[in-house]
């Protein structure tokens, strides 16, 4: 494994902040808004008013009670700064069971490391090696409000250990904590609009609601508390092929620095509620805060799908932004997924370069939901 400085923690914790950006957003734990499948990283990581899938429970968790199977199970896989390491990645592994026309539950589990770290004292003689990793476990339920409408909720246990004891006497103390999603998901049914037969989707997840935490004693900071707007349509053209495209917005509900530090006093529900009025430049820096992100799908014969999408962040809250493409495979049982990044900012993007990787069960009864 590469041997690797303390400032890859320090990259790693604000990777999705660019430096030197006035009033530029940052939070704890930032490893819980990574998307960790690849049919949603192909379609420019959106999924919060996609159609269900085995991921659902990371998107909107209300999606689960349209699952078209009795059972969807899978694992993913993400290189992370593969340009510059070769031992950080992300995975995940997620279990979903519909239980009826109506209910479903599910449970997932996201893993960060960032590989092995060799420590050195001042004089470059070695100090030991650390292993710093994160990771999240979740537990949801949905139910079915309607023929159409669902809603859903989500309990999760947040783990973040990036401690290291260095020979200046800074340290990091591992974090454990909790959050809560709410969320909800409608979905139409199919309906002919003359040439083609049509469905829309739309739905909603506020994502990481919980206290704030601490890395180090006396300094308090917030989790990335999200919230993630979407909706989209599906048009089926016969019964070969069909063509998806949703649009996604999202933003932090975490208080915008002000200059003074006084957002640090606000407690984490003060927060979420100001956070939508607190920017210093007014109205217009409140909707740089905002992201928004297009993606398409096309489906021929439920076995084959090729994706592509595009992620926008305003330049001067983060500046991400790139292009994906993606691609699936699909068999009764099966479902294996791979996606790509091609970066359009000047900002590095962790996963330039690396290909995305999710394979996927369907399992059970099938739901004929649509």
């Amino acid at each position: 494994m590469k041997k690797l400085g303390l400032c890859l923690i320090i990259c790693v914790l604000y990777v999705f902040k660019t430096q030197a950006q006035e009033n530029a957003i940052t939070t704890a734990a930032p490893f819980l808004l990574i998307v960790p499948d690849a049919r949603s990283g192909g379609m420019g990581d959106i999924g919060v008013a996609t159609s269900a899938d085995a991921w659902s429970l990371f998107h909107n968790p209300a999606k689960i009670a349209f699952s078209s199977r009795q059972i969807k199970t899978g694992i993913t896989y993400s290189p992370w700064l593969r340009n510059l390491t070769d031992d950080i990645f992300i995975g995940s592994g997620s279990y979903i069971n519909r239980l009826s026309e109506n209910s479903a539950w599910g449970a997932d589990f996201k893993y960060f490391s960032l590989g092995q770290i060799d420590l050195t004292d001042n004089l470059g003689n070695p100090n030991g090696t650390i292993n710093p990793n994160e990771f999240v476990i979740s537990g949801a339920y949905a139910l079915k409000l309607s023929e159409t409408f669902s809603m859903g909720v989500s309990l999760k246990y947040i783990r973040s250990n990036l401690a290291f004891n260095g020979t200046s006497g800074n340290s990091l103390q591992p974090i454990n904590s909790f959050g809560v999603d709410v969320s909800g998901f409608y979905q139409s049914l199919e309906e002919n609009y003359g040439n083609f037969n049509g469905r829309y989707r739309l739905g909603f997840n506020i994502a990481n609601i919980g206290p704030k935490v601490s890395y180090t004693p006396g300094q308090e900071d917030f989790i990335p508390t999200n919230l993630k707007l979407g909706g989209g349509f599906d048009f089926i053209l016969d019964d070969y092929n069909i063509i998806s495209t949703t649009l996604e917005f999202t933003k932090l509900l975490v208080p915008t620095p002000q200059g003074d530090g006084s957002e640090r006093d606000k407690g984490w529900v003060e927060g979420m509620f100001s956070s939508f009025g607190d920017a210093p430049g007014g109205f217009s820096e409140e909707l740089k805060e905002f992201t928004y992100a297009f993606g398409a799908e096309y489906l021929y014969n439920n076995a084959f799908a090729l994706r592509t999408g595009y992620f926008h962040e305003s330049q001067d809250k983060g500046n991400r932004q790139y292009f994906t493409l993606g691609g699936g495979f699909k068999t009764n049982a099966l479902n294996i997924d791979l996606s790509y990044l091609i970066n359009a900012s000047d900002v590095n993007n962790p996963l330039e370069n690396s290909l995305r990787f999710s394979l996927s069960f369907d399992l059970g009864e099938i739901y004929e939901d649509y």
